[in-house]
C-alpha cells in the first residue's frame, strides 16, 4: 500500500483567506481564539511582517497592527473544508479517511491510471494548493507514517523497506501521541521515534498506556492500521466568507470559481452530474438590517446534467452578471437542488487525442443571460395527434406553450402551423403533386379532440414541400383538405 497525508498548516486562516486571488494586495488578518484573553491562532504574511505571532495575545496583537483586521476561529468552516478537500482526494483514489488535522488516502491502486506517483501527487497538491489551501504531503506504506512525514515539513518520503528505521530521526510529537505520555518520555530524554521503538515493550506499555505501543507498531507497518472511508455528503452545499465586503457582481467571480471547483469533486467523486443549482450572496449585516431579504438567491437550471467546472463556472458568470446587489456581499453559498448520474468519459486511445474541455451548451448560455422563463425545452409528448406529440418544457418541469410536432420515422416538417389552415378551392383550382401518403392517425376519441386523417406529403403549385391530410371525422371519403406544417 502507498499511503499519502495531506496535512493543512494555515487551515483556519485559509478558510477564511482563499477567497482572494493570490496577488491580490491582502491587509493583516489574523484569527483569535475564544475567551475573555483570546490569542492569535493563525496570522497572514502582513500580519507576521508587522510582528505577530501565532499564540500571541489578541490584544499584543494590536498594540503592534492597530489596524489588523480581526475574525473569530470558525471550527464548523475548517471542518467543512477538511470534508471538501477529502471529497476532492477521491476523485484520485477509491479510499481517503479524516485523521484529525490531516486526510490520508490509498494512492497505490491509482498510480497506474494517474501516471505514476510523480504526477498524481503533484496533481493531487496542486489541486489543493489552487483551491486555496496551504498544504504539506508525506508519503510513506503507512497512514501514521505518512501524518507524521507530512508534519515534519521535509518534505521527506519513505519507500518500501524498514518503516521503523526510517521513521527512527521523527520526533514523537509528529505521530498524534498522548500528551502525557510524550511529556513521561521526555523527562527520560525519549523524544524520537527510534528511542521510544528501543525501548521494552512490558515497561513502555505500564507508563505509557497499550494504546501509546499500538500506534508504534502501527507506524511502523508490524500491525494493521484500518482507517475509516470518508464518504462524499448526500447533498452538496458549501460556503465561502470573504474577508472583505464586495459592491461589484464582477469581483464575485474568483470565489465563486473556488466554490465551483468544490462542487466539481463532489459530483466526479460521486458520478453524478447537477441540474439545478441555488447561489446565495449574504450582505453586509449594518445594511441587510433594512432589507427584506438578508441573501440574494439565484436560482437555474441546466439543459443537461454536467459537472464540467468550465460549463458550470460559464453559466455561473452569466447569471451573476443579472444580479442587482441591494447591498455589500460579505459571503457566498452554492448548493444543488437536483442531481442526475452522469457516466464518466472515456480517455483518447492515442497521445494527443484528449478532448478540449466541452462548450457550454447555447440553451446553458441563453439561460444564465436572459433567465429561464426566456428559455423552453421541446420535449415529447405521449400523443398520436401531431399537434400534441411534443410540448415545450419550462425548466421548472411544466409543459407549457405551443405544442410541437414529435419526433419519429415517419417524414415530419420543420414547421407545424399552430392551427391546420383549410385549403378550400386551391386543391381544386391548382394542381397538388401529391409524394409520399397516405398516414392514417387516428386518435382521441377519449378527451374530445378526435381525429381521424390521412397524411401526405405534396408539393405545391409554387414548388412548396408541404403536409397536408385530408379530414375524415365525418367518415365520407371526399372530406376537406388542410395544410398542416412545410418543410424546409
Amino acid at each position: 500500500m502507498r499511503w499519502i497525508a495531506l496535512l493543512f498548516p494555515s487551515l483556519p486562516l485559509d478558510v477564511f483567506a482563499r477567497a482572494l486571488r493570490p496577488g491580490d494586495a491582502r491587509a493583516p488578518l489574523v484569527v483569535h481564539g475564544d475567551g475573555r484573553a483570546p490569542r492569535v491562532v493563525a496570522a497572514n504574511a502582513a500580519a507576521r511582517e508587522a510582528g505577530i505571532r501565532d499564540g500571541m495575545p489578541l490584544a499584543a496583537a494590536l498594540a503592534l497592527c492597530p489596524g489588523v483586521a480581526q475574525v473569530a476561529r470558525d471550527v464548523a468552516a475548517e471542518d467543512a473544508a477538511l470534508a471538501q478537500l477529502a471529497t476532492f482526494a477521491l476523485t484520485f483514489t477509491p479510499a481517503a479517511s479524516l485523521a484529525e488535522d490531516a486526510i490520508v488516502a490509498d494512492i497505490g491502486p491509482s498510480l497506474r491510471l494517474f501516471g505514476g506517483e510523480e504526477k498524481l501527487v503533484a496533481s493531487l497538491v496542486g489541486g489543493v494548493r489552487e483551491r486555496g489551501f496551504a498544504v504539506r504531503s508525506g508519503l510513506a506504506p503507512t497512514p501514521l507514517a505518512a501524518v507524521a512525514l507530512a508534519r515534519s515539513g521535509d518534505g521527506r518520503r519513505i519507500d518500501d523497506g524498514d518503516v521503523a528505521a526510517a521513521l527512527a530521526p521523527l520526533p514523537l510529537a509528529h505521530f498524534g501521541l498522548d500528551a502525557d505520555a510524550l511529556a513521561t518520555l521526555a523527562a527520560a530524554g525519549v523524544r524520537t521515534f527510534g528511542a521510544a521503538d528501543r525501548l521494552p515493550r512490558g515497561g513502555l506499555a505500564r507508563r505509557c498506556g497499550r494504546a501509546f505501543v499500538a500506534a508504534l507498531d502501527r507506524a511502523a507497518g508490524r500491525a494493521s492500521d484500518p482507517r475509516v472511508p470518508f464518504l462524499p455528503p448526500p447533498q452538496f452545499a458549501a460556503k465561502l466568507e470573504l474577508p472583505a465586503n464586495v459592491h461589484d457582481v464582477a469581483a464575485l467571480a474568483f470565489a465563486v470559481n473556488r466554490l465551483v471547483q468544490e462542487l466539481a469533486s463532489w459530483l466526479l467523486a460521486r458520478g453524478l452530474g447537477v441540474t439545478e443549482l441555488a447561489l446565495a450572496l449574504s450582505h453586509e449585516r449594518a445594511l441587510a438590517r433594512s432589507l427584506d431579504s438578508p441573501c440574494t438567491h439565484a436560482r437555474f437550471a441546466l439543459a443537461a446534467p454536467s459537472r464540467t467546472s468550465a460549463h458550470l463556472m460559464h453559466v455561473l458568470r452569466e447569471r451573476l452578471a443579472r444580479v442587482a446587489l441591494p447591498a455589500p456581499v460579505a459571503g457566498i453559498a452554492l448548493a444543488t437542488e437536483a442531481v442526475a448520474p452522469l457516466a464518466g468519459r472515456n480517455h483518447a486511445l492515442l497521445p494527443g487525442g484528449e478532448a478540449d474541455a466541452p462548450e457550454v451548451p447555447l440553451v446553458d448560455r441563453l439561460r444564465a443571460r436572459l433567465g429561464d422563463d426566456a428559455v423552453r425545452l421541446v420535449v415529447p409528448h405521449a400523443d398520436h395527434r401531431p399537434e400534441r406529440a411534443m410540448r415545450a418544457s419550462s425548466p421548472g418541469g411544466g409543459a407549457t406553450g405551443t405544442p410541437l410536432p414529435a419526433a419519429i420515422e415517419a417524414p415530419r416538417p420543420v414547421w407545424l402551423l399552430r392551427e391546420p389552415r383549410p385549403l378550400a378551392g386551391l386543391i381544386e383550382a391548382q394542381p397538388w403533386v401529391l409524394r409520399e401518403g397516405p398516414e392514417r392517425i387516428e386518435s382521441g376519441w377519449w378527451d374530445g379532440g378526435d381525429v381521424r386523417r390521412d397524411y401526405f406529403v405534396a408539393e405545391s403549385p409554387s414548388g412548396e414541400v408541404a403536409w397536408i391530410f385530408r379530414d375524415h371525422r365525418r367518415g365520407t371519403d371526399d372530406g376537406e383538405w388542410f395544410l398542416h406544417g412545410l418543410f424546409g
